[in-house]
């Protein structure tokens, strides 16, 4: 009866409608987007100092994106 993620995606969807009321749904989504948004950019960060790191030991130019 439930064999696909869409079956399940419906039903997560209907209890959290029934759980939260439908004035919490926009923010809790409002929120989840914040976050990925600041996992995103904590990532590019890391990213970049792992390149500048990486750019120091070989003693070459720095990555693009960066100013030396």
């Amino acid at each position: 009866m439930f064999d696909s993620i869409d079956d399940w995606l419906i039903i997560a969807v209907v209890f959290g409608v029934l759980f939260y009321g439908s004035t919490k749904i926009p923010q809790l989504a409002r929120s989840l987007g914040r976050s990925v948004g600041e996992f995103k950019r904590g990532r590019l960060d890391s990213e970049r100092e792992y390149q500048a790191e990486q750019a120091k030991a070989q003693g070459g130019a720095s990555p693009p994106g960066t100013a030396r």
